[in-house]
């Protein structure tokens, strides 16, 4: 698992939009695929999205489904999670995390973590 930093969170309103940002410094990030995962108060840490390497496989959560975009662009080493049309219930701290491989978004298999970025959406 790769250090990752995670970037972009903060409050926003319903139906507002942020744009998150994962990049790691000195590891590339283009032969892995990478997963956003949230955990909301309260509530278990679930998994949002998975990129393949490449950026031509994406997977999305139902609740995020039509809402949510993840994107790369491994000449930055970075991935983006664009949020659209927020909600409350999309509050949480959100984190990314290296895949064991494409589809891999069940938590529990992830020890380390980084710091995350928080995300609030309320009036």
């Amino acid at each position: 698992q790769l250090q990752l930093v995670e970037s972009g969170g903060g409050l926003a309103q319903p139906g507002g939009s942020l744009r998150l940002s994962c990049s790691s410094s000195g590891v590339t990030l283009d032969s892995y695929a990478i997963g956003w995962f949230r955990q909301a108060p309260g509530k278990e840490r679930e998994g949002v999205s998975c990129i393949n390497s490449y950026g031509t496989s994406i997977n999305y959560a139902e609740p995020v489904q039509g809402r949510f975009t993840s994107s790369r662009d491994n000449e930055k080493n970075t991935v983006w999670l664009d949020m659209n049309s927020l909600e409350p219930d999309d509050t949480g701290v959100y984190f990314c995390q290296s895949l064991n491989y494409f589809g891999a978004s069940e938590p529990r298999h992830y020890d380390h973590w980084g710091q995350g970025t928080q995300v609030t959406v309320s009036s």
